[in-house]
């Protein structure tokens, strides 16, 4: 166990360090063509090498953190359970939307981002769908968790919130990607909001809702654990992919997504992680009063 979690923080290290990186190289390398320039044939060589595979680098390595957390304090089962429906679904989705339009607008993705599945849509995009789905239902389901509610409407709320914490992400990422010095995807038909068609973001969410939705019944047919004591890595997760969202957004002068996503995504997160470990603390105290009083 000791060792998974060496495996698990090596990777979410290197994760966020690669995102670091690529946003120097997409806000400071990209828009300086004179330092380009001046780099010798080495470094030339290694800025082509980081801008065809820096997208795909820290989106494996997301992947891979995410997937060895899921599987350290899940479980088997429940890792598959959730990644399998979000990777496949969100792929769905992906595909129906490069080619029909459906649901989230006409798009279509360039280069950057890893080899395209079906000449669409790059490998690595249903991976983040994963990551970043789990990272929000996993909070958002822990602290519905403390709440004296019917189970049910905890399934019902993890769904929705974790639905839209995943559609906060992309509130504020996607205009800022789309627009950058080198764009990842560009939207055919741009919309009202800042380049995006609003449909977009009801697509992400009903994605979301429909991924979720099939994890959470796959999840009942098991018994679960929620990690409690054991949130820091998905909150960190989140927070590292929309800090990179923000920045880029930042850089484009783009800023009532990054506020949008501010309300309806940090502080919603930082509620439910804030629920969640705190009901874990006081329930260590009171079963530490109980011990003393007998």
């Amino acid at each position: 166990m000791d060792k998974l979690i060496r495996v698990e923080r090596t990777l979410l290290i290197g994760h966020l360090l690669s995102m670091v990186f690529g946003l120097a190289g997409l806000l400071v390398v990209l828009p300086n063509a004179d330092f380009i320039a001046a780099l010798p044939d080495v470094g030339k060589t290694a800025f082509g090498w980081s801008m065809a595979g820096g997208g795909v680098v820290y989106m494996l390595l997301g992947t891979a953190t995410v997937a060895v957390y899921a599987y350290r304090t899940l479980g088997i089962w429940h890792c598959l359970g959730f990644m399998v429906p979000a990777i496949g679904l969100s792929l769905v989705a992906e595909l129906l939307g490069t080619s029909t339009g459906f649901p989230f607008g006409h798009y279509h993705y360039l280069s950057g981002l890893g080899y395209k599945i079906a000449g669409l849509v790059p490998f690595t995009i249903p991976l983040s769908w994963f990551y970043i789905g789990f990272s929000a239902y996993l909070i958002a389901r822990a602290g519905l968790e403390t709440f004296a509610i019917p189970q049910i409407l905890k399934y019902i709320g993890a769904i929705g919130f974790g639905s839209l914490l995943l559609t906060s992400w992309d509130f504020v990422l996607d205009p800022a990607m789309s627009q950058t010095t080198v764009p990842f995807w560009v939207w055919e038909q741009p919309g009202a909001f800042f380049g995006m068609p609003y449909e977009n973001f009801t697509g992400w969410f009903g994605t979301g809702v429909v991924f979720m939705t099939v994890a959470t019944f796959i999840w009942k047919l098991k018994p679960l654990k929620i990690p409690h004591t054991q949130l820091g890595l998905p909150l960190t997760v989140y927070l590292g992919n929309f800090g990179f969202a923000m920045v880029t957004s930042i850089a484009a002068k783009i800023y009532i997504p990054i506020l949008l996503g501010l309300v309806l995504g940090i502080l919603p997160l930082i509620f439910f992680y804030q629920m969640a470990t705190t009901r874990i603390a006081q329930t260590a105290v009171n079963e530490a009063l109980e011990a003393e009083t007998i």
